[in-house]
């Protein structure tokens, strides 16, 4: 993959990147990589080892900081895949992978917002004790 953890060298760009301070992302990493060996019981490196060809994305880090990019960048999966050096497909395949693991993750530390109501009684008390709600409703 043409982006590298390393080319992320100043606070400005790993927010520019990924949303994240490098402390911030370390800490997601250690909870990805875990629902991701949860998810599939093996490593990223342990399932490449399995198919006969060259990979994409080597490791855990590469795929969140993929996903983390591709949902910071909301480029096409065409422009996402030449940034990263990747086809169309791949480029699409990982993000929907990294998302799948990242909400995952996200669901196991708690940190995801509730997203399904069975009636608005229901949402009426899951919002009871927060003083400002935002809703994006830009694609309705």
């Amino acid at each position: 993959m043409r982006l590298q953890i390393s080319d992320s060298t100043t606070a400005r760009q790993w927010a520019a990147v990924t949303g994240f301070t490098s402390a911030q992302f370390e800490k997601l990493l250690g909870l990805f990589s875990q629902s991701y060996f949860d998810l599939f019981g093996k490593t990223v490196a342990e399932r490449q080892a399995e198919i006969e060809i060259t990979p994409s994305l080597r490791s855990e880090e590469e795929l969140l900081l993929f996903t983390l990019f591709s949902l910071k960048a909301g480029l096409t999966y065409d422009a996402l895949g030449f940034v990263c050096g990747l086809d169309v497909s791949n480029a699409k395949r990982n993000q929907q992978l990294g998302l799948q693991v990242l909400e995952r993750a996200l669901s196991v530390a708690q940190c995801l917002p509730g997203r399904e109501f069975k009636d608005a009684a229901e949402f009426a008390s899951y919002l009871q004790n927060e003083t400002t709600v935002i809703i994006d409703g830009l694609e309705q």
